[in-house]
């Protein structure tokens, strides 16, 4: 089970093509806040059919993208 399952089933069961979460939004959903550790497990994301499209620390973003 990874620390991110929850915001990885949030982002699977709202289905949008594409879905932007600030860094405030994703903490309330997994119940952690984001840190560098993020971008080893966003990989797990493609077993849910989104990839990570863009991940912005000026804006405190991420752009997830649905998969084809």
């Amino acid at each position: 089970m990874s620390k991110y399952d929850a915001l990885w089933e949030y982002i699977q069961k709202d289905g949008s093509p594409f879905l932007s979460l600030t860094f405030e939004e994703i903490q309330g959903i997994a119940g952690l806040p984001i840190d560098h550790s993020f971008l080893k497990y966003k990989k797990e994301l493609l077993d849910y059919g989104y990839q990570v499209r863009k991940i912005s620390m000026k804006e405190q973003e991420v752009l997830f993208e649905k998969k084809d």
